[in-house]
Order: C-alpha cells, then sequence, then structure tokens
C-alpha cells in the first residue's frame, strides 16, 4: 500500500454568516473531496499540543508523527533546512518576514505579495546594511539575512538566544506594531552571557527590535518602496522575525514507520520543504507553485502522481488557503478550496485509483484560517482517508461538521499517522 496525504494549509475555518452559518467546506462545491469522503472513512484531528502556537510549523509536524516536546525549534530551523543553509551549533535562526506596515500598525505579513526577485534585492540591501561581525577579530558574523521565497526569509544569529517571545505578524492584522515587540522570557530576562560571543534573552531581544527598526529606515528608503509609494501600493517596509530555534533532531520518517521506505514532500513553502527534508523526504520543486492562489495545482498533481510511481509515500502540501484567510479575503479562499478538490485530487485519484497496486489518499488541513479572524486557530481539523476496499462510514460530504460524525472519531496528534500506517 502506498500513501499520499494531500494537505489544504488553513482550509478548514468556522461558520461564517456571509454563507448562511455555513462553514468554507461546507459551501464550497468540492465534489471529489465529498466523494471521498462517502467512498472512505472520516474524523477529526488535534493538530496542535497544548501549549504550542497553533501555526504551520507545529501541526505539520505533528500530521507526520513527531512528538513537538521532543522536535520543536520553530520555523527558522526548518526554513534553513530548505534554503540549504547548514545551521551550526551556536546558530540561532529565526523566521523573517518582510511586511507592510502602515501608521503604526501591521497591514499585512507579506509585504504586499512580495515576489522572490524583488524580495532578494531588498534582503541583500539589508545584509549590506545591516549585517555585522562578532569583533573585529572574527571573520564570522554576529547578524546575516538570507533570502528564502516571496516574503518568507531567514535571519541567522549567531549566539543568539532562543528563550524570546516574538510575535507572528500573521496573528495581528491591522494592530499596533510597537506594544508586539520582542521580549524576552520572563523567567530568563536576567540570564547573564556565558561568554562574549553568546547572548542573553534580553540581549538577542534588544538586537532584533534594533535590526526592525533600522530596516524601517532602509526599507522606507529604497527604490522599490519609493516606486510602490508614487503608485499608491503596499510597501515591504520592516522585517519581523519571529518562530526561532536551534538545529532540531529528528528522525526521519523512514526510522519511525517501516511501512515507508522513501517519499517525496511536494510544496511551494520553505517550512514544509525543510519539516520534509529533516524526516528525510525528497523536495520536489514544481515551476509555477508559488504557495498563493496562482498556483500550479496541475503542476503539483503531476508530480505527485510522478513521485508515487518510484515511492511509497507522497505529502502534498497547497498554501493558497491560508493566504487567502490571511487576507480575509472570502471569495478568494472558497476559490482555492474548489481548485484544490478540481484540479489537484482529482487528477490524482482519477489516476490512482485505476492503478494495480493500491494508494491510500488522506486529506486534511493543518489548522483553521477563517476568514473573519484573518488568523490561525487551534482546533480539530476534518480529516478524510480513502483507499480500494475500505469500509465506508457514513459521513456523506467532507466538512468540519459532517467529521464529527466520522469513524475514526477524534484523534490526537501522532495518532493520525498511526492509523494511516496501519493501512
Amino acid at each position: 500500500m502506498k500513501h499520499i496525504i494531500i494537505l489544504g494549509d488553513g482550509m478548514a475555518d468556522l461558520p461564517v454568516e456571509r454563507l448562511g452559518g455555513k462553514t468554507l467546506l461546507q459551501y464550497a462545491h468540492k465534489p471529489m473531496m465529498d466523494l471521498l469522503a462517502r467512498k472512505g472513512r472520516c474524523g477529526r484531528l488535534v493538530t496542535v499540543p497544548e501549549g504550542f502556537p497553533p501555526g504551520s510549523e507545529v501541526a505539520n509536524t505533528a500530521i507526520l508523527g513527531y512528538d513537538l516536546n521532543k522536535v520543536y525549534e520553530g520555523r527558522g530551523p526548518l526554513e534553513a533546512a530548505s534554503i540549504g543553509y547548514d545551521m551550526q551549533s551556536d546558530d540561532f535562526a529565526i523566521r523573517c518576514n518582510i511586511i507592510t506596515l502602515e501608521n503604526g500598525k501591521i497591514i499585512t505579513h507579506n509585504g504586499g505579495n512580495l515576489q522572490t526577485d524583488d524580495a532578494r534585492v531588498l534582503i541583500d540591501y539589508l545584509n549590506e546594511k545591516l549585517a555585522k561581525p562578532i569583533n573585529e577579530r572574527e571573520g564570522c558574523e554576529r547578524v546575516k539575512f538570507i533570502t528564502g521565497i516571496q516574503y518568507r526569509h531567514l535571519l541567522v544569529i549567531k549566539g543568539g538566544s532562543k528563550h524570546i517571545v516574538c510575535a507572528p505578524p500573521h496573528d495581528h492584522p491591522n494592530e499596533e506594531w510597537r506594544p508586539i515587540l520582542v521580549k524576552p522570557k520572563a523567567t530568563m530576562a536576567c540570564d547573564s552571557n556565558k561568554d562574549n560571543s553568546h547572548l542573553t534573552p534580553q540581549q538577542t531581544a534588544d538586537l532584533i527590535n534594533e535590526l526592525i527598526l533600522k530596516s524601517q529606515e532602509l526599507l522606507a528608503a529604497h527604490p522599490y518602496n519609493i516606486e510602490k509609494a508614487k503608485k499608491g501600493e503596499r510597501q515591504a517596509n520592516s522585517i519581523w522575525p519571529w518562530s526561532g530555534g536551534y538545529r532540531p533532531s529528528m528522525e526521519t520518517l523512514m526510522q519511525q514507520y517501516p511501512q515507508i521506505k522513501s517519499g517525496s514532500v511536494i510544496s511551494a513553502v520553505d517550512l514544509i520543504q525543510g519539516i520534509g527534508k529533516y524526516a528525510g523526504l525528497t523536495i520536489v520543486k514544481v515551476p509555477g507553485a508559488t504557495g498563493l492562489a496562482d498556483t500550479n495545482y496541475e503542476g503539483k498533481a503531476q508530480a505527485a502522481i510522478d513521485a508515487l510511481r518510484q515511492q511509497d509515500f507522497v505529502f502534498v502540501h497547497v498554501e493558497a488557503s491560508d493566504e487567502a484567510g490571511h487576507d480575509g479575503d472570502l471569495e478568494l479562499k472558497l476559490k482555492t478550496i474548489e481548485n484544490l478538490d478540481q484540479r489537484l485530487i482529482a487528477p490524482i485519484y482519477n489516476e490512482v485509483s485505476t492503478w494495480g497496486e493500491p494508494v491510500c489518499i488522506a486529506v486534511l488541513p493543518d489548522h483553521l484560517t477563517p476568514v473573519e479572524m484573518r488568523i490561525h486557530v487551534g482546533q480539530p481539523v476534518p480529516f478524510l482517508i480513502w483507499h480500494r476496499g475500505i469500509e465506508p462510514d457514513g459521513v456523506q460530504q467532507y466538512d468540519e461538521v459532517s467529521c464529527v460524525s466520522g469513524g475514526y472519531g477524534l484523534l490526537k496528534l501522532n495518532e493520525f499517522m498511526q492509523e494511516l500506517m496501519k493501512i
């Protein structure tokens, strides 16, 4: 039995009054997901352990069966792995968004849908102005920026402390940014230096806040943003670091699950590619895959089919619904759900259902990104599992409400992967 997980990032939602009190999954036209729900078995899954933020770095790692208490180090180290930056033992890597600020508030977490080519120019500029050595005798840099994809980048602080509190920018749309600047964890604020090369939590927080303020001065004066301002468009005018940590220690999926001999991860997002790399999966990059609503659904579907021909486990991640949810765009999020259904899930099912070797298909989101809240919510998510010969449980359509009565009931964290590997 081969296995494929198809994950629509953030596609689960809450009831929306404009949709007659239905969720987007209830309202959307998604005949393929509903067909798989009727022919398969459903349930709900708790993807966020108690005490952890309801982010994609947490939820996707849990879905793949990892114990977050043992492996969690934040987004930064995972994205470093995807970018190809080899973290050293004294590196503190932290996700670094380029965002849009206006009138003292966070307007968008994505710099006005900043594109990678433009972002690379801005990151190079910030490195030129802000990267600096630990001291004059040592060649290594205390601070450096590394280009990622679109608005998602990396800040590496040599000797930085992970014991700080950072606010994810997508959780604070239209809120003032100054009150949520970086702070040391309360129990760590008074820690002293181990030596001159390591920073305390307070020093790390102060350094990051200094970089945020300096980035705003520099980016405002950059030709890219000057041109954006002339056109009345959103500027990419501040960095916003968050979710940092050290190099994680993770077993591969092959070490955890003997059923998996080889596998691939298909995603346009650095974070997911990084999780996949630590999990021992081959990273498949699809031309035209953007992480937005204009992503190449058909290309991802074909890449998944091709990977399944050679391997026995594939994880396909589509970011589009999450971005639409963060933007509060109801119509766009509905469209992303329908595109996932017809342009990705349907061609995969239509192909693998004809194969002699059986394939198990699982579909789920990682968390909720409600369009009317524009933030991540850590409630249980609906999931479906189908393969030839599975006994249906009576669920007639795939959504947050219908899956409550599914045969799998309510699973928690690594129980999903354990159930999947039993098939």
